[in-house]
Protein backbone atom coordinates (compact mmCIF):
# COMPACT_ATOMS: atom_id res chain seq x y z
CA UNK A 1 0.00 0.00 0.00
CA UNK A 2 0.93 2.79 -1.22
CA UNK A 3 1.07 6.18 1.77
CA UNK A 4 0.37 9.49 -0.54
CA UNK A 5 0.68 12.80 1.43
CA UNK A 6 -0.81 16.26 -0.23
CA UNK A 7 -0.22 19.22 0.53
CA UNK A 8 -3.12 19.67 2.91
CA UNK A 9 -1.50 16.92 5.09
CA UNK A 10 1.95 18.61 4.93
CA UNK A 11 0.08 21.53 6.20
CA UNK A 12 -1.02 19.76 8.92
CA UNK A 13 1.95 18.11 9.84
CA UNK A 14 4.22 21.73 9.84
CA UNK A 15 1.43 23.13 12.05
CA UNK A 16 1.68 19.98 14.69
CA UNK A 17 5.21 20.27 14.85
CA UNK A 18 4.95 24.23 14.86
CA UNK A 19 2.76 24.37 17.81
CA UNK A 20 5.03 21.57 20.00
CA UNK A 21 8.16 23.97 18.94
CA UNK A 22 6.68 27.13 19.90
CA UNK A 23 6.78 26.74 24.16
CA UNK A 24 10.55 26.04 23.54
CA UNK A 25 11.08 28.62 21.15
CA UNK A 26 9.95 31.00 23.81
CA UNK A 27 11.63 29.57 26.65
CA UNK A 28 14.81 29.94 24.56
CA UNK A 29 14.44 33.34 23.75
CA UNK A 30 13.58 34.31 28.02
CA UNK A 31 16.96 32.10 28.53
CA UNK A 32 18.71 34.64 25.50
CA UNK A 33 17.25 37.77 27.47
CA UNK A 34 18.10 36.99 31.15
CA UNK A 35 21.82 36.09 29.78
CA UNK A 36 21.51 39.57 27.91
CA UNK A 37 21.17 41.30 30.87
CA UNK A 38 24.40 40.41 32.74
CA UNK A 39 27.04 41.95 32.07
CA UNK A 40 29.91 41.07 29.63
CA UNK A 41 32.50 39.73 32.39
CA UNK A 42 29.89 37.69 34.15
CA UNK A 43 28.69 35.76 31.36
CA UNK A 44 29.67 32.13 31.29
CA UNK A 45 27.90 31.85 28.19
CA UNK A 46 26.72 33.64 25.21
CA UNK A 47 23.29 34.52 24.57
CA UNK A 48 22.94 33.15 20.92
CA UNK A 49 24.45 29.89 22.42
CA UNK A 50 20.91 28.67 23.74
CA UNK A 51 19.89 28.09 20.73
CA UNK A 52 22.32 25.10 20.45
CA UNK A 53 19.87 22.55 22.40
CA UNK A 54 17.69 23.24 19.13
CA UNK A 55 20.20 19.98 17.56
CA UNK A 56 18.93 16.86 17.99
CA UNK A 57 20.72 15.06 20.54
CA UNK A 58 23.07 16.93 21.23
CA UNK A 59 20.95 19.44 22.31
CA UNK A 60 20.03 17.12 25.49
CA UNK A 61 23.11 16.92 26.99
CA UNK A 62 23.90 20.64 25.87
CA UNK A 63 21.03 21.61 27.75
CA UNK A 64 23.39 20.61 31.24
CA UNK A 65 25.84 22.37 30.26
CA UNK A 66 23.96 25.35 29.71
CA UNK A 67 21.97 25.27 32.81
CA UNK A 68 25.36 25.35 34.25
CA UNK A 69 26.51 28.06 32.90
CA UNK A 70 23.21 30.55 33.42
CA UNK A 71 23.34 30.04 37.16
CA UNK A 72 27.26 30.52 36.96
CA UNK A 73 26.60 33.70 35.46
CA UNK A 74 23.68 34.57 37.38
CA UNK A 75 25.23 34.12 40.77
CA UNK A 76 28.48 35.99 39.71
CA UNK A 77 25.72 38.95 38.42
CA UNK A 78 23.91 39.17 41.88
CA UNK A 79 26.94 38.85 43.63
CA UNK A 80 28.41 41.87 41.76
CA UNK A 81 25.24 43.89 42.11
CA UNK A 82 24.52 43.06 45.71
CA UNK A 83 21.62 41.40 44.99
CA UNK A 84 20.52 38.87 47.21
CA UNK A 85 18.77 35.41 46.25
CA UNK A 86 18.94 32.89 48.46
CA UNK A 87 20.59 30.11 46.57
CA UNK A 88 24.19 30.23 45.59
CA UNK A 89 23.42 28.68 42.19
CA UNK A 90 20.34 30.65 41.04
CA UNK A 91 17.97 27.87 39.20
CA UNK A 92 20.57 25.36 38.49
CA UNK A 93 19.07 22.38 40.96
CA UNK A 94 15.91 23.37 38.80
CA UNK A 95 16.98 23.31 35.63
CA UNK A 96 19.34 20.02 36.65
CA UNK A 97 16.04 18.88 37.67
CA UNK A 98 14.18 19.41 34.12
CA UNK A 99 17.17 17.60 31.70
CA UNK A 100 17.37 14.83 34.15
CA UNK A 101 13.63 14.68 33.07
CA UNK A 102 14.11 15.41 29.24
CA UNK A 103 16.57 13.02 29.35
CA UNK A 104 14.75 9.84 30.92
CA UNK A 105 11.84 10.91 28.33
CA UNK A 106 13.71 8.51 26.13
CA UNK A 107 12.88 5.31 28.50
CA UNK A 108 10.11 2.99 26.23
CA UNK A 109 7.13 2.74 28.04
CA UNK A 110 7.35 5.03 31.05
CA UNK A 111 9.03 8.25 28.81
CA UNK A 112 5.73 9.89 28.69
CA UNK A 113 5.35 10.30 32.24
CA UNK A 114 8.98 11.55 32.81
CA UNK A 115 8.35 14.04 29.35
CA UNK A 116 5.34 15.43 30.82
CA UNK A 117 6.90 15.90 34.31
CA UNK A 118 10.12 17.73 32.31
CA UNK A 119 7.44 19.69 30.79
CA UNK A 120 6.22 20.93 33.88
CA UNK A 121 9.67 21.28 35.78
CA UNK A 122 11.18 23.22 32.53
CA UNK A 123 7.73 25.67 32.73
CA UNK A 124 8.76 26.21 36.22
CA UNK A 125 12.79 26.51 35.94
CA UNK A 126 11.40 29.52 32.77
CA UNK A 127 9.35 30.98 35.64
CA UNK A 128 12.05 31.27 37.77
CA UNK A 129 14.46 32.10 35.05
CA UNK A 130 11.88 35.49 33.97
CA UNK A 131 12.05 36.19 37.62
CA UNK A 132 15.85 36.67 38.19
CA UNK A 133 15.83 38.22 34.32
CA UNK A 134 13.43 40.92 36.23
CA UNK A 135 15.66 41.56 39.21
CA UNK A 136 18.21 42.38 36.94
CA UNK A 137 16.28 44.84 34.96
CA UNK A 138 15.13 46.46 38.29
CA UNK A 139 18.62 46.85 39.91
Amino acid sequence: MILIIGPLQIILILFCVGILFLPQIFYLICLQNTIKEISIENRTIQPNQVWLTLIPLFGLFWQFFMVKKISQSLAAEFSKRNIIVHNDKPGYSLGLTYCFLLCCGIIPGIGILFGFAGFVVMIVYWVKINQYKNLLIVK
